[in-house]
């Protein structure tokens, strides 16, 4: 069933949704988890064509893709990790496609009008633009 899952990850506590939600979906189907955290900032926007090294800021990424990684195989699952770099939605469909994901899976923070229009491009892009399953799951408020 789902034997590729992708596993869009924040940085933040809306992770703890997803990722509580996934592994046991992962378990059941004995699915293989990417987890993907996308780094926007400006390094991580003009890393390659400026050949800059990694900021302070992508470093934490990496290591909180590692230690939620880590927890995850813990449990016993199949995990790896990508830290991509540039525009969230793109990289996200970028990944799921050349890592041939089956499932996509991230969290919402269920934002209204204004809001949306301004936090909930990442998500509204990969649904509208991927034919890959996605899977939403709502974060509880911050």
């Amino acid at each position: 069933m789902y034997s590729r899952i992708l596993v869009a990850i924040e940085h933040s506590a809306a992770d703890r949704t997803i990722v509580d939600h996934i592994a046991p979906l992962a378990a059941l189907t004995g699915g293989e988890l990417l987890l993907v955290h996308v780094a926007d900032g400006w390094a991580a926007r003009n890393f390659d064509s400026l050949k800059l090294r990694e900021s302070e800021e992508m470093k934490d990424d990496r290591a909180y893709l590692e230690g939620v990684a880590a927890e995850l195989a813990g449990r016993g699952l199949r995990v790896s990790t990508e830290l991509a770099k540039g525009d969230p939605a793109r990289e996200i469909l970028r990944v799921a496609d050349a890592w041939h994901a089956d499932l996509i899976a991230m969290s919402t923070h269920g934002h209204r009008f204004v809001n949306d229009l301004i936090l909930g491009t990442t998500v509204d892009h990969v649904r509208h633009t991927t034919r890959i399953p996605v899977l939403l799951l709502k974060a509880p408020p911050a």
